[in-house]
């Protein structure tokens, strides 16, 4: 399956990039609950948060049951896999055209090779980085993988803007989220007049 004939211009797909913490999951939450524009599901091979659901937050999966999907992007993180597969894509588009989905740096380079007439990128980031820690805990991550993630590589790399993003990431400031969130209104603004100035 190539997902060619799925891919035209009529399709947006929002890439939601950034370090752990950042608010990507919320900014995708928010835009499902205001702006009706649903997130591609992705797979992981990692536990279940509480309060989390399979088909719902992730496609959670078992190493064996990773390796069948058509894999766009691909990444271990902390020691737990993580990647968004071609069927998941396909059938979300199915259903609407405008989409977002939640991505490390990593993956949103991968996604602007694969696909750059599709996608918007959405780098986050935040003034402070101490201030994750306290989030990361607040919504119940267990201490022994918060230390993990913060202490691992792909968490240093996800808190700059890469290079390959640069041209193409607009950049929000999720400090404060009242703030973000006006940021991302004005974001979603700017894509509707781009989308109709294609037409």
């Amino acid at each position: 399956m190539n997902g060619g004939s799925i891919m035209t211009t009529a399709h947006k797909l929002i890439v939601i990039t950034g370090a752990t913490g950042t608010g990507k999951t919320t900014v995708s939450r928010y835009l499902t609950e205001t702006y009706n524009i649903k997130r591609v599901m992705t797979h992981t091979t990692r536990p279940m948060r509480p309060g989390e659901q399979n088909g719902i937050d992730y496609y959670f999966e078992t190493p064996a049951s990773m390796a069948t999907k058509h894999l766009i992007e691909h990444v271990t993180y902390a020691g737990y896999e993580y990647g968004s597969s071609r069927e998941s894509l396909h059938k979300a588009w199915q259903k609407a055209p405008f989409l977002s989905i939640v991505l490390d740096t990593k993956g949103a380079i991968t996604y602007t090779q694969t696909i750059p007439n599709e996608i918007v990128v959405l780098f986050l980031t935040i003034d402070d980085p101490t201030v994750l820690k306290e989030r990361l805990t607040k919504r119940g991550d267990d201490p022994e993988m918060i230390a993990k993630r913060l202490n691992s590589p792909e968490y240093s790399r996800d808190l700059a803007l890469p290079e390959e993003l640069k041209d193409v990431a607009h950049v929000i400031t999720n400090n404060r989220w009242e703030e973000a969130k006006q940021q991302i209104d004005q974001f979603i603004k700017d894509l509707a007049w781009q989308s109709i100035d294609q037409h």
